[in-house]
């Protein structure tokens, strides 16, 4: 009974047998396990490390003095019956505090305006328009990656403060959560490789690179190669010297 059963068994399933005994397909495993850990700790290091400038929205130039001051103007809403549209043929004027004019542009029919390469220091915006209430908006440039005016009919002027309402702090701390995390996770999924490597503890092997699919090591790359290193270990299974089901 048992020859039949063992004549009936298909070329793949002896290669599987084959694998599974082999000391290489642990050690192939692990060593994806851990080059695809090694793309996870190499993104947290770039998730940490890199211009906070880039990672928001790519403003600052390279010598992180300059910055794009990018926005919209809306009509306001009148009874929510009309207005809410882009404004176009707006003029928008940037003064430093000097109040000297550093640029000038005019919304387009979307109603978007886009005022490059200005210094990044206390700024004042202004935005007119024919029989619209004018707004001055105190900023820094560079700080809001878009600034929305909204114009209401009639006479005067308003100001609004933005120098205070910057997010980069918060940016920048969930930047460096998010990258620490991704490091560690990377980390965790190095420590699986190796123990595959020694073939000391199955499931602590998995445990560990389950934790390294975290990394995402660019994006899905490092976890294509961490799963791989996954299924070889578990096929291997039987050649770690504590198999714990």
């Amino acid at each position: 009974m048992a020859e039949g059963e063992e004549s009936r068994r298909t070329r793949f399933e002896w290669w599987l047998e084959d694998l599974s005994i082999d000391p290489a397909t642990r050690i192939a495993g692990a060593l994806l396990i851990i080059f695809g850990s090694m793309l996870g700790v190499l993104t947290g290091s770039l998730h940490i490390t890199a211009d906070i400038g880039d990672v928001l929205n790519g403003q600052l130039d390279d010598s992180g003095s300059k910055a794009d001051v990018n926005g919209a103007v809306y009509a306001a809403l009148v009874n929510n019956s009309s207005g809410g549209e882009g404004m176009d043929e707006v003029t928008i004027i940037l003064y430093n505090d000097e109040e000297l004019e550093i640029g000038r542009d005019i919304t387009d029919s979307s109603g978007r305006f886009s005022i490059q390469d200005v210094q990044r220091s206390s700024s004042m915006l202004v935005v007119e328009y024919p029989s619209h209430i004018t707004q001055r908006v105190m900023l820094v440039p560079g700080d809001h990656t878009q600034i929305i005016i909204t114009l209401t009919e009639g006479e005067g002027i308003e100001d609004l403060d933005m120098r205070g309402e910057s997010y980069l702090a918060e940016s920048v701390l969930i930047t460096s959560i998010i990258g620490a995390f991704t490091l560690f996770a990377g980390i965790f999924g190095i420590l699986g490789g190796i123990e595959a490597y020694n073939g000391r503890n199955h499931f602590r092997t998995q445990f560990l690179a389950y934790l390294g699919l975290w990394s995402q090591g660019l994006m899905f790359i490092g976890p294509l190669f961490i799963l791989l290193g996954m299924g070889l270990t578990y096929l291997s299974r039987k050649q770690f010297g504590i198999l714990e089901v």
